[in-house]
């Protein structure tokens, strides 16, 4: 069974997308075979793996709305165990459409069981808000990864997050858990950074990762060359920080 991990924070700019590119990328550089669903209306996770936007004829939306099954949506990346599930602007479409259908909530996850047995992780990288998209994601996943960015403001609007994980618990999805939070954009050279880390560390405890992402000019440049970061410099600080947090991921998920 595949184990199903959401990227989510209601806050932009705190790393999702760089997170679901690169860890994505690194499970599958692991002999994981990964699948990486992008919904977000952005479509940031589909250009930032090389693919084309404009040149897709089927996206996630034509799934969540039951005219196409997941398996037509594959589309294959540089990396031969990655595949994604890519998108553009028409998912916006879905919440005005579906918000008046009932199982609307469970749409996401109704498509991926189609072919769960396929992959080793599904990571579903959601858009900056808490829209009914990204309580898809939370549905259909078994766990949830927050980047927390070190910076200002970095813990205001999780009570937020937190309370949502605790509806769609309730609700949804009772098997929703907290697989860690990803402290992001970390600069050594910045007393606010540390300062962020022991706050998260003193709140959350163990569910903070060991790894942290430091901030990384390459990992910046990456996305506007379509590459995960371990195809555009797999030396760089940004590269060995993803594939720590992916041998975490696999640590936890798959714990024998």
């Amino acid at each position: 069974m595949s184990h199903i991990i959401c990227i989510a924070n209601q806050k932009g700019g705190v790393g999702k997308t760089t997170t679901a590119i690169n860890l994505a990328a690194c499970l599958a550089a692991s002999e994981r075979r990964t699948l990486l669903v992008d919904c977000d209306p952005q479509g940031n996770a589909t250009t930032g793996l090389g693919l084309d936007k404009n040149q897709m004829s089927h996206t996630l939306y034509h799934g969540m709305i039951g005219e196409m099954d997941a398996a037509s949506l594959l589309v294959d990346t540089e990396i031969e165990t990655l595949k994604v599930i890519p998108s553009r602007v028409e998912l916006i479409g879905y919440e005005v459409e579906m918000v008046a259908t009932e199982g609307r909530e469970t749409a996401l996850r109704n498509l991926l069981m189609e072919i769960e047995g396929t992959f080793d992780f599904i990571l579903l990288d959601c858009p900056p808000s808490l829209s009914l998209l990204t309580v898809n994601a939370m549905t259909a996943a078994h766990g949830l990864v927050i980047p927390l960015q070190c910076e200002f403001y970095a813990l205001e609007g999780l009570g937020q997050l937190l309370q949502t994980v605790k509806l769609i618990r309730r609700n949804l999805n009772p098997s929703l858990r907290i697989t860690g939070i990803l402290l992001t954009m970390f600069d050594k050279r910045t007393n606010l950074s540390y300062q962020v880390a022991d706050e998260a560390n003193a709140y959350f405890k163990d569910l903070v990762f060991q790894t942290t992402v430091p901030r990384n000019v390459r990992l910046g440049e990456a996305p506007s060359f379509g590459k995960p970061i371990l195809l555009y410099d797999a030396a760089s600080s940004g590269a060995r920080s993803y594939f720590e947090l992916a041998k975490e991921i696999m640590k936890i998920s798959f714990p024998n």
